[in-house]
């Protein structure tokens, strides 16, 4: 998937502000909202819209829902809060991804079907209600059954080669191994993270990159988890940058951790990989919130990433959000590799996830010369489903111009 684009000038502190104030305010309330509409909506439009069930059925279904709508917050705040019980955390984060299917497919199967049943003239409107419940119910139950599996599953390959203009003829085919995302969790998936690795040694890469988000909890609580990544090989380096969420765990126990596996944390700084006379940059940076964290020494610093390399050399970054771009177009930076996004995770989020991030999934162009690459990630967060995008392990081949011709 390519997608070109070109950056947009910033508009004017004025006109951004009262836009800015009105999100604020909306975000403050989601928390509050959001869990009500996540319930609501599918109870209505299975229970209330005209099916006329037996006695039995409304009530106990009605019960079922505000069951999940307490249930849910309670077992996220157990999991996720100061306790951070696991159980807790599977129960809610498996309620929240349950929930969001249902509403998405209440709303567009409630609207969608409905008319086109309506339409088509088929029944009475006691029989099209009930045609939408049993195609909301069925049509909810296999995407939750799928969504799992793809979500459990060791990440298909995607291979895809990259052109970047100022590359060394020597670095023509340097293969690059990507991963991000992986959020170890309250679901054990060890084994699931030995397969991985086994899949990306693989694939002979000369450079292993992984760009945050590694876990859900602390280094030492997600250690065996995590362990695996030390069996990763890689020609010349592997190479780790920061997410959010290690800034959620105590952020340094993840570089120490990583630092232990024999992963370089390329922390505001680069390194230089050199083969056949030519030289490449590969620079890291911190999340974008690590700033906000408070741990000493922790932000996103592109200038002291940069410190001391030739100018005029290619430039690989990682940086763990797409929306980072910005900055890596405006310095000339070849070629970012980002994750974060899940390519959405579950069908429709992607719609939110696009309000946040320039980019969802893919190769795209940003200014005259910066490429990124966006993966959607080699795990999952939260709500243990993939619904409409499946997980990645990427191998990108670097390609130069003028490509070095056969003796």
């Amino acid at each position: 998937m390519t997608d070109t684009s070109d950056i947009r000038p910033a508009e004017s502190a004025a006109v951004q502000q009262p836009p800015r104030r009105l999100l604020h305010r909306l975000m403050r309330r989601i928390p509050l909202i959001a869990p009500v509409l996540l319930w609501a909506v599918p109870c209505w439009v299975l229970l209330y819209t005209g099916q006329h069930w037996p006695p039995p059925v409304a009530p106990a279904g009605t019960a079922l829902f505000v069951l999940g709508l307490v249930g849910m917050p309670l077992a996220m705040t157990h999991g996720h809060g100061r306790r951070r019980r696991d159980r807790a955390a599977i129960v809610g984060d498996t309620l929240l991804g349950t929930s969001w299917v249902l509403f998405a497919w209440s709303v567009l199967l409630g609207v969608v079907l409905r008319l086109a049943l309506t339409v088509a003239g088929v029944g009475e409107s006691e029989d099209r209600a009930r045609i939408v419940t049993w195609a909301v119910l069925g049509v909810s139950a296999v995407l939750l059954g799928w969504g799992y599996a793809e979500a459990r599953r060791v990440p298909r390959v995607r291979r895809l080669d990259v052109r970047l203009p100022r590359l060394g003829t020597g670095l023509d085919g340097l293969r690059v191994a990507l991963i991000t995302d992986t959020h170890y969790g309250p679901l054990d998936r060890a084994r699931w993270s030995a397969r991985v690795c086994e899949t990306v040694n693989t694939l002979e890469a000369d450079l292993v990159c992984h760009t945050g988000d590694i876990a859900d909890g602390t280094a030492e609580r997600r250690r065996a988890q995590a362990a695996p990544l030390g069996t990763v090989r890689a020609t010349r380096a592997r190479v780790y940058v920061t997410g959010n969420h290690e800034y959620y765990s105590e952020a340094q126990g993840w570089v120490d951790l990583m630092d232990e596996l024999g992963w370089e944390p390329l922390r505001n700084r680069h390194l230089l990989l050199e083969r056949g006379g030519d030289t490449l940059v590969v620079a890291g940076v911190d999340d974008v919130t690590a700033e906000s964290s408070g741990l000493a020494g922790h932000r996103a610093h592109l200038a002291g990433a940069l410190d001391g390399a030739d100018p005029d050399l290619p430039v690989l970054l990682l940086a763990h959000q797409p929306k980072f771009v910005d900055r890596a177009a405006a310095a000339g930076i070849d070629l970012q590799l980002s994750g974060h996004t899940h390519g959405g995770q579950i069908w429709p989020f992607h719609h939110l996830v696009r309000i946040d991030q320039p980019a969802l999934a893919g190769l795209s162009r940003h200014g005259a010369r910066t490429l990124l690459y966006t993966s959607r990630g080699t795990g999952f967060w939260g709500p243990p489903f993939r619904v409409f995008a499946p997980s990645e392990i990427t191998l990108l081949v670097l390609r130069s111009p003028h490509p070095p011709t056969s003796p």
